[in-house]
């Protein structure tokens, strides 16, 4: 519960809220929110044998309330939609929107890259929270930040895949920034 509690204070500052135990929402800008969902991920990835499932939802917000769990709109439609399709997919992590194309597309990659992020150990989700973390800095100071050496850091980088997920991440941002021109 720390870890998630650390992860969604640090992408969403107060924007966040933890209900029926282990379950929770935040409100993040849509060109973030996978990155987001893949930091959180790597965050309870760093505790054995633990995992997250998350639906991602894109729309507008129709009501704002003091909770977060209490406003409305087809966002938290649509991300309601996206967790309960995980079971039926097979999957941790998906993501629905308004516009069925970009979630097909979507969808795939995501499908792609959890087959690295579902593997990650507690080692590699470390370093990958801290690559996240320090998003511009060399791998020797990541590894000094992280304690590993940066022959170490690389390696667990490579084991998870992270220079291939932050391209999904690109394109992501990508093709949502052209979605949203049109």
């Amino acid at each position: 519960m720390e870890a998630l509690k650390a992860a969604l204070k640090n992408v969403s500052d107060n924007n966040w809220e933890i209900y029926r135990g282990d379950s929770f929402q935040l409100e993040v800008k849509a060109a973030d929110a996978l990155k987001s969902a893949i930091y959180i991920k790597a965050c309870i990835r760093t505790n054995k044998a633990a995992d997250v499932r998350m639906g991602i939802g894109l729309g507008e917000i129709k009501t704002k309330r003091a909770k977060l769990s209490e406003a409305s709109g087809e966002v938290f439609v649509n991300s309601g939609i996206a967790f309960d399709g995980l079971k039926q997919a097979k999957v941790n992590l998906s993501i629905k929107t308004d516009f069925p194309q970009f979630d097909e597309e979507i969808n795939i990659l995501i499908k792609l890259s959890l087959i690295a992020m579902d593997s990650w150990g507690v080692a590699t989700a470390e370093v990958v929270k801290h690559a996240l973390e320090h998003e511009n800095i060399l791998q020797s100071e990541l590894a000094a930040i992280s304690g590993r050496t940066q022959s170490s850091v690389s390696e667990a980088l490579k084991r998870a895949h992270f220079s291939e997920i932050m391209e999904m991440d690109k394109l992501y941002r990508k093709k949502l920034n052209q979605l949203l021109s049109v």
